[in-house]
Parts: C-alpha cells; sequence; structure tokens
C-alpha cells in the first residue's frame, strides 16, 4: 500500500474525523481571545489562526489538485516544486502531486531567490507551487527559469505572474484520478541541508516513503486516539516522516507556525496532544522558559502528552537529564537519520532505553547499520569509523548526479559521512561529521564530544566547535558559546569548566555569539568558519 493509498483509505474508515489542525499563535497574540472564540466570530480563513481538515477533505483536496495538474499537462515523471511555509495545504498539496505520478519537490523557505533559481534547475522542474511570503523571490527569477511553465499561488493577493490555487482547485473532480503507480515509481526530490555546500537533490521512490511509515509508527507506536505536534518544516523529511506514523494509524496532527515554549505548551494543552517531537533548541527553551518563571506547568493540561523525542542533532544527556525533572512520566526516544534514508528513524534509542541516553541507539525497524573504516570493512567494537546504513529508505540517487552518488552509496550501504563508534551493547554513538574533524597537532578532535562536554555548563545554551587554522599545531579548536538569556560568563570561568577535559581536547579559543542553526536544528558551521576563519574577531585564546 502506497502513501497516496493510505490516505484515501483513511478518507474512507475516518472521513468526517479531523486529520489536521493548523495554529498561528501570533494572530491569536494580535487578537487576545481564544482560538475557538476567534474561530467564531471571524470565519476569514486567511485570517484564521485555527483551521481544521478531516481526512475526507484532506483526500479530496488532494484529488482536486491532482486533476488540476493532469488537466494542465502534468504527467508521470514531471516534476512540481512546493515552496511553503507550513500550512493545512500543504499536505494536500504534496499527496495531490503524488497522485498524479509526478514528483513533489519541497523547496526549504529559507532559500534566496538564486537558491530557489539553483534548486528548481537542478530538479529540472516543471511546475511552482508557492505562498505569499515568497512573491518578491520568485518574481526576481520568474523570468530566468522557462522551464517552469506552471505557477500556482496559495493565498490571496494572487501576483500577476502565477495562477490562483484555490479559485483553480474549486471546481475540479473531488474523485482520485486513479493514476497507477507501484512501489519503484520514482516519488519526492528532497535537498539536502546544505551543511556542507550548495545542497544536492535526493531521489526518492515510492517505497521509500511507504517504508518511512511503518518504521515511524513500529518506533513510537501511534494508534489512532493519538494526536501528533508537527512544528518543524514540513519541506524536510524529518518532520514528514515522523508524521507518517499519524498517516499509517488515521490519528490527527497539529501543525504549529512557531516555536516559543508557551505557544508549544499551550498547543500540547487546548489541542489535547500526546507526542511532540522538538529540536535541541527547543526543548532547551523549555526548561530554560520553566527555570525562570515565564511559564509555569500546572497552568497547562499536560497528562495526556505520553512521548518527546528528538532527532537532527545529537542530544546532550544533561537535557534529556534535566527535561525527565519536570516531566518524569514521558517517554523519550532520539531517532537518527538523514534526507538521503527518507529522514529519522534508520537508526533510533527506543524509548525503553533511556538509560542509554547519549547514543543515536541501534539499527531501526527495517534498517540495519555498521562502522565502517576507509574501505568500508567493519571497525573493531569501540572504534570511530563511518557510520552506514541500509534499507528500504536509502534514496534512488543523487538526481543527474553519478559522481556524487558513487562517492555515498556502495553495494546498497549508505556511507552517512558521520563517524561513530559502537558499545559493547550494540548502541552507536555519534561522534562527528567526518568533515568537521579538527586535526591538531596530530590529534583527531572531535567537535560534538567537546560541544557536549560545555553543554553541562549552567549558563551556557548552546556551542558550536570548529577548527580555526594555526601556524604551528595546524587547527585548533574554537568553542561559539551562546548564553542562556540574562546570563554572563568570562572566558577563564569556561576555561575552569574544561580543565577537567583532556588538555588537547580544551578549546584554544572561546567566542561568546549566538550559534545559528538551520530550520532542521543542525548548527551552521560553514557560515561559522566563513565568519571567524580569516575575519577579525574578538576572542580570548588560551595558552599551548
Amino acid at each position: 500500500m502506497l502513501i497516496t493509498e493510505i490516505l484515501s483509505r483513511n478518507a474512507r474508515l475516518y472521513g468526517d474525523d479531523i486529520s489536521l489542525i493548523e495554529i498561528n499563535p501570533e494572530l491569536q497574540e494580535k487578537r487576545e481571545i481564544t482560538w475557538r472564540e476567534f474561530e467564531l466570530i471571524e470565519p476569514n480563513p486567511t485570517a484564521e489562526f485555527r483551521r481544521e481538515m478531516t481526512w475526507r477533505e484532506f483526500d479530496e483536496k488532494a484529488n482536486r489538485f491532482a486533476n488540476l495538474l493532469l488537466n494542465r499537462g502534468v504527467k508521470k515523471g514531471y516534476k512540481v516544486a512546493i515552496l511553503l511555509m507550513n500550512c493545512l495545504e500543504w499536505l494536500p498539496i504534496y499527496f495531490g502531486v503524488l497522485k498524479t505520478g509526478a514528483l513533489a519537490v519541497p523547496l526549504n523557505y529559507r532559500y534566496a531567490a538564486e537558491e530557489i533559481k539553483y534548486c528548481l534547475e537542478l530538479a529540472e522542474a516543471d511546475a511552482l507551487v508557492f505562498g505569499p511570503e515568497f512573491i518578491d523571490r520568485v518574481e526576481m527569477i520568474c523570468d530566468q527559469i522557462p522551464k517552469v511553465e506552471l505557477s500556482f499561488f496559495v493565498g490571496e493577493g494572487c501576483p500577476s505572474f502565477a495562477e490562483s490555487y484555490e479559485q483553480l482547485t474549486a471546481d475540479r473532480s473531488a474523485l482520485d484520478p486513479q493514476i497507477t503507480l507501484g512501489e519503484d515509481d520514482n516519488a519526492a526530490i528532497y535537498f539536502s541541508s546544505g551543511t556542507t555546500g550548495f545542497p544536492k537533490a535526493i531521489l526518492h521512490n515510492h517505497l521509500s516513503l511507504v517504508s518511512s511509515c511503518y518504521t515511524e509508527q513500529n518506533h513510537h507506536g501511534q494508534m489512532r486516539e493519538d494526536n501528533f505536534l508537527c512544528i518543524p518544516p514540513l519541506y524536510h523529511t524529518g518532520a514528514k516522516m515522523h508524521w507518517f506514523g499519524s498517516l499509517l494509524a488515521g490519528s490527527k496532527a497539529v501543525l504549529l507556525r512557531g516555536v516559543k515554549p508557551q505557544w508549544i505548551l499551550k498547543a500540547v494543552s487546548e489541542e489535547n496532544v500526546t507526542i511532540v517531537w522538538l529540536l535541541v533548541p527547543w526543548a532547551q527553551d523549555i526548561l530554560d522558559a520553566i527555570e525562570r518563571g515565564d511559564v509555569k506547568l500546572e497552568n497547562y493540561k499536560l497528562d495526556q502528552w505520553r512521548l518527546m523525542h528528538i532527532g537532527a542533532q545529537p542530544v546532550p544527556p544533561s537535557l534529556i537529564n534535566r527535561w525527565k525533572k519536570y516531566f518524569p512520566n514521558h517517554l523519550y526516544d532520539t531517532n537518527y537519520g538523514l534526507s538521503e534514508s527518507i529522514g529519522p528513524g534508520c537508526v533510533h534509542l527506543g524509548t525503553e532505553n533511556i538509560h542509554k541516553v547519549g547514543a543515536i541507539g541501534k539499527p531501526g525497524y527495517n534498517w540495519e547499520a555498521m562502522i565502517a573504516d576507509e574501505s568500508g570493512c567493519p571497525v573493531s567494537q569501540g572504534e570511530v569509523g563511518e557510520l552506514v546504513v541500509k534499507g528500504p529508505g536509502i534514496m534512488k540517487c543523487y538526481y543527474n548526479d553519478p559522481e556524487a552518488t558513487a562517492a555515498v552509496l556502495k553495494d546498497n550501504w549508505l556511507f552517512t559521512g558521520d563517524m561513530a563508534r559502537m558499545d559493547e551493547d550494540g548502541f552507536i554513538y555519534l561522534v562527528d561529521r567526518k568533515k568537521d574533524v579538527i586535526i591538531s597537532g596530530g590529534e583527531n578532535l572531535y567537535p560534538v564530544q567537546i560541544e557536549d562536554f560545555l553543554r553541562g555548563h549552567n549558563l551556557i545554551k548552546d556551542v558550536a566547535v570548529i577548527g580555526l587554522p594555526d601556524q604551528r599545531l595546524g587547527e585548533i579548536a574554537a568553542a561559539i558559546i551562546e548564553l542562556k538569556q540574562g546570563c554572563k560568563c568570562t572566558e577563564g570561568e569556561i576555561m575552569e569548566f574544561c580543565s577537567s577535559l583532556p588538555r588537547y581536547k580544551r578549546p584554544r579559543r572561546i567566542i561568546f555569539n549566538e550559534v545559528p542553526r538551520n530550520p532542521t536544528g543542525k548548527i551552521e558551521k560553514p557560515l561559522l568558519r566563513n565568519k571567524y576563519c580569516g575575519g577579525s574577531v574578538v576572542v580570548a585564546q588560551t595558552q599551548s
């Protein structure tokens, strides 16, 4: 059963039940009334901060868009790019594209105009769906992308260079177009996060998508009565593939447009949310807000919240220890994945293994994993090597890039570029990105290990460690440290804290500044290297 068929099944079985809810807290705060009051007194869909949709409406909207695309000449194998903020229209549009046999091509909403153009050309997109936040960026490039012959606009005030999605789908057939699809058919092109340069186009088939449904539900046990709070951007595999567990279960989900701790807790409370996926900074912000007294847990209905899980980055054990202090009854899990392995789940900790917090876990449901040396052979237990994975969610290739594909796909194993080690119980621990390893005086330094140590300091909110050029040692470790709100700390205090680290692992420079992260929570280390490797910056430097 493909994911398009799962949606149609849900429409048949649970047609009148709510599938998706969109909440925009910024609109609520402007009006200072409750979500449901506003829905009653001002039902304008372009202004509502709470909208919802049943499974039947979801499927019908997908069918209407699919029939519009087919009518406009979109065929199996075409590519339709999606450039939208999280909204109620996002997933029906995605499924509408899939139902035609075309490929969905989600785009990062942070892309500048030139990056949008680059990705549209790389994916050879034939059509583009975009929202009001992107009018200026799309207008800048619309004359430079001749292959994109169709442009659909979602929202009010449709620009002259596009057509209105709402108007064109309103009178289309709500019946499934019945395009024959198979597991081997191409389904979607996603883009790598670009943490090591320009993004690559990652091609997945329908087997990849449907396999992630079963992996996710196996890991987190979604049931019909569950409600999943989705905060990360839907263009990324992580958010969507976690939601795929809800799709398979026929359970509802909330799309929250905002990451403030108060907004997250209010959504959990008022929407009866049971599962929340957070990134490390958001979990950190919630805990900080509790400890500052900005939020009081007794003001929220949280007893039904059963699972908090984190993905996209290594999770410091100190964070989970703090979390369990305030949420002792929560199940906790962490998930590891890449866009090349269809998002989360190729490795996961498991809620029963909280004693192993700090590890990313063991191979996920239907996945294999090993730690390999440069030749692709397994290393000895405890040794550091490259994490490689194999499973049904592996990408077909980097689109139109056979050289890059051959570098990471070998005998059906995906070489992730992440350095890791495995303990005596078979649990995998990330050490660092292969390209982020710092070689200082002949010693390999793994920034993640230093970052995890520094996060144990009670004044540090976030930290990133990068290598800076050094004439004598080749490279030295520099720690960019973001302090918690209202806190002060000196370089000397940080270095005193680091005195328990082996001398060669201690950062040689301390830089107090914000730590930039992309929308999926990954530290933007290329940005930091560009900023600090060669530019002048005021830092503290320790003795060699």
